[in-house]
């Protein structure tokens, strides 16, 4: 596993849930068609509706129209992140639109747990509040190992809580990869 992520910021709100992640009537590609899979990446934060998007003036879009991935590798979410339906595409559409990682203050338990299970990506959580302190765009740089994130952009470093018990399932690759390396599956 990477252990220091950089990238640009992608700051949302609170209440950030997996319709407005991945909206439902794109649930119908199959991941597991390489072609139809990237779409995912194209459609990632498609609902979040206008006013909130790169907050703070709510008109950034994650990916470009007509792109399938982000110019943003790192997202920034509030309380409750990945609220809703308890739906796997959503950590997977992130992913594929090349996030790396999402810094929120606490996370909806089923999104936490899909973005791990998967190893789409890494659910951090904030010590403070971040997205009153961060701006779309800003650049970052995330001490996985040391429990930091740098603001290069502004110079402010923001502690970061431990992956914890998640850490060998993530290192492993997945919830399956880590069973079978621990002998749980064979």
């Amino acid at each position: 596993m990477q252990t220091v992520i950089t990238g640009k910021a992608f700051v949302l709100g609170d209440n950030i849930d997996t319709d407005q992640i991945i909206p439902a009537h794109y649930l119908s590609f199959d991941p597991t068609i390489p072609e139809e899979r990237k779409l995912f990446g194209k459609y990632a934060l498609s609902g979040v509706p206008e006013g909130q998007s790169g907050l703070p003036d709510g008109n950034i879009r994650f990916t470009r129209p007509n792109e399938f991935t982000s110019d943003y590798s790192i997202v920034i979410g509030g309380k409750n992140f990945g609220c809703g339906s308890s739906r796997e595409h959503a950590p997977l559409a992130l992913a594929e639109a090349g996030a790396k990682l999402v810094i929120a203050e606490f996370y909806a338990r089923i999104f936490f747990r899909n973005s791990i299970n998967g190893a789409y990506i890494v659910p951090v959580e904030s010590i403070g509040r971040l997205v009153d302190k961060i701006k779309t765009g800003d650049q970052l740089e995330v001490h996985l190992d040391k429990q930091y994130l740098l603001n290069k952009t502004t110079g402010q470093k923001h502690d970061l809580r431990p992956l914890g018990d998640v850490l060998p399932i993530i290192e492993a690759g997945g919830v399956f990869s880590y069973a079978r390396q621990t002998g749980m599956l064979k």
